[in-house]
């Protein structure tokens, strides 16, 4: 397909060979400190994450973000992304970006205007851009508060399916539906991965409150094509050994598909 960049190739071949994937999330405003984060985005990839996720819904940018992400790029073989919370969530030091549409929110600049703002800028500094439909599932946490968005309902399955279409149908090759950080109810229902599985063709990520091995096989299992894990990095005694199990789930589920 033209226009599909190594980022985008990386995760499409991963797909195909091991038929699921795990992405770590470090908001390096949500650890002690610079080193701290750096030392977790380390470990974390080491116990075998496929991508490094780096960002948060709110002050992610300037310094911290160059240096965090400066760092973890000379020190892992994996591909580092931004999930931004806004136009000033980019740093060159990054391979990709998540180029997200966040198709729930009532303010139109979340859906468009904000992509627009940073288009130029991220084609100046060559990150490469992963179109994504961003949906946001109850209780939505900050990115819902930022985000102003009308948040889908955890019993409504078929909302979240009508959105994730809609998406595809607009032109994001991912869909990502996200819960926010530590909901109090866990990750997004497996009723709902299978809804949004079921209703799209392109990759199928799943963010928010993942915390155990067994959450992510079940959300593999029911349809997700990789799964994103952030709070539960943060708040590990032995980061490693937490990632090496929650690796070993979602690969060992995934290479059902294969």
């Amino acid at each position: 397909m033209a226009g599909i960049g190594k980022v985008e190739k990386y995760m499409l071949e991963k797909l195909q060979s091991e038929g699921a994937m795990l992405f770590a999330l470090i908001d390096p405003l949500d650890h002690k400190d610079l080193e701290s984060a750096t030392k977790h985005a380390k470990e974390a990839c080491e116990a075998g994450s496929d991508v490094l996720l780096i960002g948060g819904s709110i002050g992610v940018q300037g310094s911290i973000l160059d240096q965090l992400a400066k760092r973890v790029k000379e020190s892992v073989n994996i591909p580092v992304v931004l999930f931004p919370g806004n136009i000033s969530t980019l740093t060159t030091y990054a391979d990709a970006v998540y180029y997200m549409s966040l198709r729930n929110s009532r303010n139109p600049y979340w859906i468009a205007q904000a992509q627009t703002l940073a288009a130029h800028t991220v084609k100046k500094a060559g990150i490469e851009p992963l179109p994504v439909g961003y949906i946001v599932v109850e209780p939505g946490g900050t990115v819902g508060w930022v985000g102003d968005v009308n948040i889908v309902p955890r019993d409504k399955p078929q909302i979240a399916s009508a959105l994730a279409l809609g998406a595809q149908y607009s032109g994001c090759r991912f869909i990502l539906t996200d819960t926010g950080s530590a909901p109090a109810d866990g990750p997004v229902p497996t009723e709902m991965v299978s809804a949004v599985r079921q209703s799209i063709d392109v990759p199928y990520i799943v963010a928010g409150g993942i915390r155990k091995p067994e959450q992510a096989r079940a959300i593999v299992k029911a349809g997700a094509d990789a799964i994103h894990v952030g709070t539960a990095i943060e708040q590990a005694s032995d980061v490693k050994k937490l990632m090496g199990a929650l690796v070993k789930a979602v690969k060992e589920e995934g290479r059902k598909r294969v």
